[in-house]
C-alpha cells in the first residue's frame, strides 16, 4: 500500500536578531538556518493495516503525513502510495485517499450535512447506485440519519465529528489519514467513532492514525510508529513497544505498613496516592510476581492489589524523553525488603 524511501524534508529559516544593530544588519543579509523536519526515514504499510504514526510536537509527524497525502514534496527520498507518486499524481491520487482532522472541517457551515455530502460526489464523481448504497451503509453505522438536514452549525461536536467521517468515506477510498478524530468527544461519541474505524478496517480500509490521546492507540492500533527528530525510532506492535523497556507491570496495592520511598532493584514508585496505597513499576525480568508479591506481604501485608500491563503513556514518555532507556541493575530475588520504619528484616 505505502513504500517510503529514504524521505527526507528540509526547510530554510531566517533567523533575525533582538538588538537594533542585529535587526539593521538583518534588512542587508538575514541569517539563514536549514532544519531537517524529517531525515531519511524508511517504511512499508500494507494494505488493510491500522498504524498510529506518533511523536512529540515537532518530531517530524505532520511534516511525514502532508508528503504521505501529496501537500509536500520531498527534498529526497521516494514515496510510492498504492503505486502512485502523491505530489506527481495528484488528481488520481486524491480519489483514493480520504482525511479527518478533528480541529477542521470538511462540513460547510450554514448548510445540512446532506447538501455537502452530495456536493462531495459530485465532486468525486461517486456513480448514483454507488453514492446511495455508501451512503445508507455509513448513515447506518454512525447513527447519523436524524441529523443530516440540520445546518452544520446546529450540530454537536460528536455528531459533526461523524458526519466528518461520512465526508471521508463516501467514494470508499483504500487509505485515509486521522488526524485527532475524536479530541473533544465525549466517551459514546468516542466509541462509536471507534466502532465505524474498527468495522472500515476489517473491510481492509488501510488508515494512519495521529493523536496524543493514547487510550485511542490501544484500543485501536495493530502497529506503532514513534517519530522523534525527524526519524523513526520504533516500529513495532504495542506488546513489543512494551517490551522495549522491559518486561513490566504496573500494581497498584494497599498495605498494612507505609511502603518507603526507597526500594530495591525492579522495583519504583509511580504514585503515591497514600502512606499505605501506592502504585508502583516492577520489572519482572529482575523481580518476577511470585516472589515479589509473597515477599512484599510478608514485609508490608497486602490488603488489596491490582496487577496491570504497563500504561502505554509511561512507554512513551520514555521514548519521548531520552533516546537510551533507563535500566535497572540486576539484583538477587532474596533479602529485598529489609528496611522498613527503621527496622531490618531478612526474608531468606
Amino acid at each position: 500500500m505505502i513504500e517510503v524511501k529514504e524521505l527526507t524534508r528540509t526547510f530554510t529559516i531566517y533567523e533575525r536578531g533582538h538588538t537594533l544593530r542585529e535587526v539593521a544588519k538583518s534588512l542587508i543579509r538575514r541569517p539563514m538556518k536549514e532544519v531537517r523536519a524529517v531525515d531519511s526515514i524508511s517504511f512499508n504499510i500494507s494494505q488493510g493495516e491500522l498504524v498510529a504514526f506518533l511523536g512529540p510536537n515537532g518530531a517530524g509527524k505532520s511534516t511525514t503525513l502532508k508528503m504521505l497525502s501529496g501537500v509536500l514534496h520531498p527534498s529526497s527520498g521516494d514515496i510510492r502510495c498504492m503505486g502512485l507518486v502523491p505530489w506527481k499524481q495528484r488528481r488520481e491520487y486524491v480519489r483514493k485517499i480520504g482525511a479527518v482532522f478533528g480541529q477542521k472541517s470538511q462540513l460547510l457551515w450554514d448548510i445540512p450535512p446532506s447538501d455537502a455530502f452530495y456536493m462531495n460526489k459530485a465532486i468525486y464523481g461517486v456513480p448514483d447506485k454507488e453514492y446511495k448504497e455508501t451512503l445508507d451503509e455509513l448513515v447506518e453505522l454512525l447513527q447519523v440519519g436524524d441529523i443530516m438536514r440540520k445546518p452544520t452549525r446546529q450540530l454537536s461536536l460528536g455528531e459533526r465529528m461523524r458526519c466528518e467521517f461520512i465526508m471521508a468515506m463516501l467514494h470508499r477510498p483504500d487509505l485515509v489519514f486521522l488526524d485527532e478524530p475524536t479530541i473533544g468527544l465525549d466517551m459514546i461519541a468516542k466509541e462509536n467513532i471507534r466502532n465505524f474505524i474498527r468495522s472500515m478496517n476489517r473491510k481492509k480500509v488501510t488508515f494512519i492514525l495521529t493523536t496524543h490521546d493514547l487510550e485511542e492507540v490501544e484500543l485501536l492500533a495493530e502497529r506503532v510508529m514513534v517519530i522523534n527528530h525527524g526519524r523513526i525510532i520504533v516500529d513495532d506492535t504495542l506488546s513489543g513497544l512494551r517490551k522495549r523497556l522491559g518486561d513490566k507491570k504496573t500494581v497498584r496495592i494497599v498495605t498494612e505498613l507505609p511502603v518507603p520511598d526507597e526500594l530495591p532493584a525492579g522495583l519504583r514508585i509511580m504514585e503515591r496516592i497514600r502512606p499505605f496505597e501506592v502504585e508502583l513499576e516492577v520489572d519482572t525480568e529482575i523481580l518476577p510476581l511470585r516472589p515479589f508479591i509473597s515477599q512484599f506481604n510478608e514485609q508490608f501485608g497486602i490488603l488489596d492489589m491490582a496487577i496491570e500491563e504497563l500504561p502505554i503513556e509511561a512507554v512513551m514518555k520514555e521514548l519521548y524523553s531520552e533516546p537510551d532507556v533507563q535500566s535497572y541493575a540486576a539484583a538477587p530475588v532474596q533479602n529485598l525488603f529489609q528496611v522498613n520504619n527503621g527496622k531490618t528484616r531478612s526474608l531468606d
